[in-house]
Formats: C-alpha cells, structure tokens, sequence
C-alpha cells in the first residue's frame, strides 16, 4: 500500500513541475495583427 502511495505523490510532483514549465515556457499568446476595414454608417 506505501509503494502506491510514493507513486501516486511523485506522479503528482511530477505533474505539478511540468505544468509549471509548461507555464513558464509555453507560448500561448495569440499574434497580433492590424485590421483596417472601411464602414458606412447609414445616418440620415
């Protein structure tokens, strides 16, 4: 039951440091891009 235990605790450490390079690395900000469009607004 102990081995279970220590397995379960490390995939969880494990997990939590990967999430927190995936965090620091990961790049997932959207790019960025100007968007010019010409309206006609129909006001009398």
């Amino acid at each position: 039951m102990g081995r279970k235990w220590k397995a379960l605790i490390t995939l969880l450490v494990l997990g939590f440091l990967a999430f927190v390079v995936f965090a620091y690395l990961g790049d997932l900000s959207p790019e960025t891009v100007d968007v010019n469009q010409p309206v006609t607004l129909d006001a009398d």
